[in-house]
C-alpha cells in the first residue's frame, strides 16, 4: 500500500507542476496575441493612409514605367511565415502545404524565403528549397528589423531580374483561437494594381494635391506600402502562431486536469481502502482480546 500511495503522489505532483507550467504558457500565449492584434489594428490606419497618398499620387498623373514594374520575368518570389517554435499544432503544415499548392502550379521554380525553422523544414520536405531563412521575431519590436531584410534580400533579386513577383503567405487569425493561411500578391506594380488604387473613394469633396516632386513621394509611398504589407503579414501570422499554441495549451490543461483528478480520485480511494483495513485489523484485534479476557474470568465448574 505504502509503495503505491507514494507513486500516486509522485504523479500527482508532476502532474501539478505541469498543470501550472501550462497554464503560465497559456496566459503568455494570449498576452502575445494582444499585443500583435494591436499592431495589426494600429497598422490598419497607417496602411489605409498609405492607399490614400498613392491614390492622390495616381490621380494626378500618370504612372511612370520606373514605377510600374513590366513583367520581364515569369518567376516568382514567395516569403512563407511560420515559426521557431513548437506547441502550435498544424501551424506549420498547414501554411507550407497551402503554399506549396499555389506555387506548384506555376511553371517557373519559385524564390523562396522562409521564416521560421520550421516552416523551413517543412517546405524542404515539400520539395520546395528556400533560398534564405529568417528568423521568428519573438516581439513586435523585433518585426522591423526583420521586415527590412526581407525587402533588401527581394530587392536585390529583383534588380537583378531573378523575380518578377513576390507573394506573401501566411496564417489569418479568423476569431477567436481560429486561424486560416492567406496569400497576397505585393508585386509586380501592375496596371491592375494602379486601378484598384484608383477605385479608392477620396474622404473628403476636396481634390487632392500633391506638393513638390510627385515621382519622389510615390517613390516614399511605395516603399511604405511593401513595408507596411510585410509587416502586417509578419504580426498576423504570429498572432495566429499564439492563437494555436493557446489552444494547444487549454487541450493540454483540459487533459492534466482530467489526469489529476482521476489520480486523486485513486488516491483518494486507495487511502481511504488502507484506512478501512486498518479499521478493520484494530476491531478484530479488539474484538479478539475480548474474546481471552471473556475466557479467562469463565467460573470454574463444581465437581
Amino acid at each position: 500500500m505504502s509503495d503505491t500511495s507514494a507513486s500516486l503522489r509522485r504523479k500527482m505532483l508532476g502532474a501539478g507542476d505541469l498543470l501550472t507550467v501550462v497554464s503560465t504558457m497559456k496566459v503568455m500565449a494570449a498576452a502575445n496575441i494582444v499585443q500583435y492584434e494591436k499592431s495589426v489594428a494600429a497598422l490598419g490606419d497607417y496602411y489605409r493612409t498609405v492607399e490614400i497618398g498613392l491614390c492622390a499620387c495616381l490621380r494626378q498623373r500618370e504612372l511612370s514605367a520606373r514605377v510600374v514594374e513590366r513583367k520581364k520575368t515569369s518567376v516568382a518570389g514567395a516569403i512563407v511565415f511560420g515559426s521557431d517554435q513548437g506547441l502550435v499544432g498544424q501551424f506549420n503544415d498547414t501554411v507550407t502545404d497551402y503554399a506549396a499548392e499555389i506555387l506548384a502550379a506555376r511553371p517557373d521554380n519559385p524564390v523562396i524565403w522562409a521564416v521560421g525553422e520550421r516552416v523551413h523544414a517543412r517546405l524542404v520536405a515539400a520539395g520546395l528549397s528556400p533560398v534564405d531563412l529568417f528568423p521568428v521575431p519573438n516581439s513586435v519590436k523585433a518585426i522591423t528589423p526583420l521586415v527590412m531584410k526581407i525587402l533588401m534580400a527581394s530587392e536585390k533579386r529583383r534588380n537583378k531580374g531573378e523575380i518578377s513577383e513576390l507573394n506573401l503567405f501566411y496564417h489569418h487569425q479568423t476569431s477567436g483561437t481560429a486561424y486560416a493561411p492567406v496569400s497576397q500578391r505585393l508585386l509586380p506594380l501592375d496596371e491592375t494594381w494602379r486601378q484598384n488604387l484608383l477605385k479608392l473613394p477620396w474622404p473628403t469633396k476636396t481634390l487632392p494635391e500633391v506638393m513638390g516632386d510627385n515621382s519622389a513621394t510615390l517613390q516614399a509611398l511605395i516603399r511604405s506600402y511593401l513595408f507596411v504589407s510585410i509587416f502586417r503579414a509578419c504580426a498576423e501570422s504570429l498572432a495566429s502562431e499564439n492563437a494555436s499554441r493557446l489552444a494547444a495549451m487549454q487541450r493540454a490543461e483540459k487533459n492534466i486536469s482530467e489526469l489529476l483528478d482521476e489520480l486523486t480520485g485513486n488516491f483518494h480511494r486507495l487511502r481511504q481502502s488502507g484506512i478501512d483495513e486498518e479499521l478493520f485489523d484494530v476491531i478484530a484485534g479488539f474484538e479478539a482480546l475480548n474474546e481471552n479476557e471473556n475466557a479467562g474470568h469463565c467460573p470454574k465448574q463444581n465437581r
